[in-house]
């Protein structure tokens, strides 16, 4: 995007960290970045910023308030590179904005009325509502477990997590996208709950739209989100851009006043106009998430979330059976999370369970904690 020429130029994200390619490294970089002070267990509802996202953020803030603002439209097109490349696309396939909902209905816009939408039950209201609210769509809801069987040939269009938010199971993409390519549906997965430690690359080739909020496990401000859309015009003409304001003009400072000329020839006509200072950190942000790199965290994340399901059956308590996933959560005791988090350990109440977290920023201390606070009485 075209920038306004106000203030400096910030392209180049420089760390002066240690590098991550060894274990050692890892928690070097993680401990430079990031510094709780509670037992933080909830990267599901919200991630931790780093140090470099904050700073960032504190001299973009300062700079408006002294009359000069940074350029930050520069940050927007920063945060929108990495994320391409953290999920193995092209720039110009991601849209950047502020809410899955948005994206959840431009696609909703984008179906014909009687167009079966197939759900699973249960999942996070942004992804399906906007399919609901429409009116004239037949709006089907299975088992997670049994959504890839569900598919049939009258259906346009699977929405679904790659990982559910109240519990953490993993949807089968790989059943799941041989199901749709079967019938001739189109996938669209909502990847909150993923991007930062699953491997979303692996499967982007097969999912014809993905959204994702960054304030969760890519540790960005809230306000940031981002939308794929299939590559080349066939794709991105496919979806209304109802929402189209002047940052999704091809030019867009030549945008805005009057009805824009012309839409970007790119995901970027769906861009919302951009929460600035929350960009100028989240460059920073994903910065930190390349330069750990998904496949580690990924590795640390999942050996916690397994110490603390094998300390859980020590006390007796069974979890919602979610493999592969860091998200772990326990039926009946959502109601101690006031408690908990009274002693310093944050974790969530969702639909009764309690739900633990575990992100880069854990360490296996954090799990002896919330299982001596689950032990005490």
């Amino acid at each position: 995007m075209e920038t306004s020429g106000q203030g400096p130029d910030r392209t180049t994200t420089v760390s002066t960290a240690a590098t991550a390619s060894t274990p050692e490294g890892f928690q070097t970089l993680v401990r430079s970045e990031f510094a709780p002070r509670t037992t933080y267990l909830n990267s599901a509802s919200t991630g931790l910023l780093p140090d470099r996202a904050v700073r960032a953020m504190h001299q973009a803030t300062l700079s408006v308030a002294h009359g000069s603002p940074e350029d930050m439209f520069a940050d927007v097109e920063a945060a929108r590179a990495t994320f391409a490349r953290l999920v193995g696309v092209a720039p110009s396939r991601v849209a950047a904005g502020a809410s899955v909902a948005v994206y959840s209905g431009l696609i909703a816009a984008s179906l014909p009325a009687g167009a079966e939408v197939l759900t699973a039950e249960g999942d996070f209201s942004s992804t399906v509502n906007p399919f609901h609210v429409r009116g004239d769509l037949k709006v089907r809801a299975v088992p997670l477990e049994r959504i890839a069987e569900s598919v049939r040939p009258d259906t346009a269009l699977v929405a679904v997590s790659a990982v559910q938010s109240a519990d953490g199971r993993v949807a089968d993409l790989p059943a799941l996208r041989a199901a749709v390519r079967a019938h001739g549906a189109r996938l669209y997965l909502d990847a909150s709950q993923a991007t930062g430690w699953l491997d979303v690359a692996e499967h982007i080739a097969d999912v014809d739209y993905l959204t994702s909020v960054a304030f969760k496990w890519l540790t960005c401000p809230r306000g940031v989100a981002f939308f794929v859309v299939p590559e080349g015009p066939d794709g991105y003409e496919a979806v209304p851009a109802l929402l189209a304001g002047w940052v999704a003009g091809e030019r867009p400072w030549d945008s805005c006043y009057g009805p824009i000329t012309e839409l970007a020839r790119s995901a970027r006509r769906f861009d919302e106009s951009p929460s600035l200072f929350a960009y100028a950190g989240a460059r920073h942000s994903l910065a930190v998430i390349e330069e750990l790199g998904v496949a580690a965290i990924r590795t640390h994340d999942l050996a916690l979330a397994d110490c603390f399901r094998a300390g859980l059956a020590t006390l007796g308590h069974e979890p919602v059976p979610s493999p592969g996933s860091p998200i772990v959560s326990v039926p009946g005791l959502g109601v101690r999370q006031p408690e908990l988090s009274a002693a310093g350990i944050e974790v969530s109440d969702r639909a009764g369970n309690l739900r633990a977290a575990f992100h880069l920023y854990n360490t296996e201390s954090d799990v002896d904690r919330l299982l001596e606070g689950l032990r005490s009485s």
